[in-house]
């Protein structure tokens, strides 16, 4: 697809539960079409992963989700979304990972005939490019591997396939921490976009002979690294902020190559691809702090379709175990954004969702409906992704600055250095030729160029 306008014509049209182009899959589930659901996600406690330890594995994943599945009978959760994140051993041994997603899916289809439990898969196979660096993204051994993973688990019963790619974070996490914005624009704006490319049209194709769904991505690799390194205080918040907008356009890309939603949980740019696409999107906020710490913890609901934990370990708690526990907490939030739908109060809900984060810091700023809409218009008045990265950071910089102006923002002097010189240097490195001549001499030898198709 080739996106060149917005789905919605305002911001406000824009809301909870609802996509304008809603994706049915699994057991009898419709994503985004009037109800928020909650998408449970869950990984093993500290032990060994390999093929060795394989029968002690399977052991904690049935006890997972054999837990949620019940919890959320118990709480007449009306469906969904189970996400099994692979661990890098499990993209490795492509049979380990493939095990536990039949295992999972045989689990669901007994609750599904047994009671009607409405659920779909999403299986995220993990980039294991990047143990290598300079990574391999196109060549390498464990470009094969990833790629039979997908397969195989979108064979042994995944109903959506979904990654967190890392092309371009071996130059984006120095860049990062010496706040270079001609190695974000290389990242982000020309490497990012190209891996994504190649990855995705793989990841279509296979989803089409599986006849599975080709779901979404996450930039989390650079945008959430971003946030968090920003509130150890390492890097400026602006920054972050800013790279936060500049990584939608990579993320964007999934869609263009066929990918139909649901987009990943923790990517928070997902309201910008919403805006764009109109297909659902996954979110997390406050009931994710077991996994992230963010500044975001309510606004992130106000336009999301499925609300997610992130993760956490199968861990005892005074009241069960950890994934339990979390989907008594989803589903309590979903309940109440459904309430507000079946009432008609959703957009009083929404104001309040966005109004009590907004304003307390630049992270929720820029994920804002308001904010995101500005930058998704922003992007598809662009045509190429390089264009598209730097206009959309551009975007970030003037809704910030006027958000101070406003006397809506609080920011620091030292931060506002940071906003003056990244206005100033977008307008610098104008091209991919300027960006490429500034970035490479201090970066070429973090990054195969060959492996992007340069």
């Amino acid at each position: 697809m080739n996106f060149n306008s917005l789905a919605y014509d305002t911001s406000d049209e824009m809301m909870f539960g609802k996509a304008l182009h809603p994706v049915r899959c699994g057991f009898d589930l419709v994503l985004g079409d009037g109800l928020v659901l909650p998408e449970i996600n869950f990984t093993l406690p500290v032990m060994q992963v390999d093929n060795s330890n394989i029968k002690a594995i399977l052991k904690q994943y049935m006890e997972m989700v054999s837990g949620v599945l019940q919890r959320l009978v118990i709480l007449q959760v009306p469906g969904a979304v189970i996400e099994f994140e692979h661990a890098p051993q499990m993209t490795e041994n492509v049979d380990m990972g493939a095990r536990i997603t039949a295992q999972t899916r045989k689990l669901m289809e007994n609750y599904y005939h047994d009671h009607g439990l409405k659920t779909a898969l999403r299986a995220t196979i993990c980039d294991i490019r990047e143990k290598e660096r300079p990574p391999k993204m196109r060549t390498g051994r464990a470009v094969g591997q990833m790629f039979e993973s997908f397969k195989l688990n979108a064979q042994r019963g995944a109903d959506l396939l979904s990654i967190e790619s890392t092309g371009g974070k071996e130059v984006s996490d120095r860049a990062l921490m010496e706040a270079n914005l001609p190695g974000l624009l290389l990242a982000l704006g020309i490497l990012a976009p190209r891996d994504m490319h190649f990855l995705w049209k793989k990841i279509h194709n296979i989803a089409q002979q599986e006849n599975v769904v080709a779901a979404g991505d996450s930039a989390c690799a650079f945008a959430n690294t971003a946030m968090v390194l920003a509130d150890q205080k390492y890097i400026p918040n602006v920054v972050a902020a800013v790279v936060r907008a500049m990584s939608a356009v990579r993320s964007l890309v999934a869609f263009e190559e066929g990918a139909i939603g649901p987009s990943k949980d923790c990517a928070y740019e997902g309201p910008v691809i919403k805006a764009i696409t109109g297909f659902p999107i996954s979110m997390e906020g406050k009931s994710a702090a077991c996994a992230h710490f963010s500044h975001m913890g309510n606004i992130a609901m106000a336009v999301t379709d499925l609300w997610s934990n992130e993760s956490v370990q199968n861990v005892k708690l005074l009241s069960g175990f950890a994934p339990e526990v979390f989907t008594e907490l989803l589903t309590y939030d979903c309940r109440l954004l459904n309430e507000a739908l079946a009432g008609g109060e959703e957009d009083v809900i929404k104001r309040l969702l966005v109004t009590s984060d907004e304003n307390k810091s630049v992270h929720a700023l820029i994920i804002s409906p308001d904010s995101s809409y500005d930058i998704a218009r922003t992007i598809v008045k662009e045509k190429s992704d390089f264009e598209r990265t730097r206009r959309a950071g551009m975007a970030a910089c003037n809704i910030i600055r006027a958000a101070v102006r406003d006397k809506r923002l609080s920011l620091p002097e030292k931060e506002m250095v940071y906003l003056d010189r990244f206005q100033n240097e977008f307008e610098k490195y104008a091209t991919e030729e300027h960006v490429l001549e500034a970035a490479l001499p201090d970066y070429a030898e973090l990054v195969i160029l060959s492996e992007y198709g340069l």
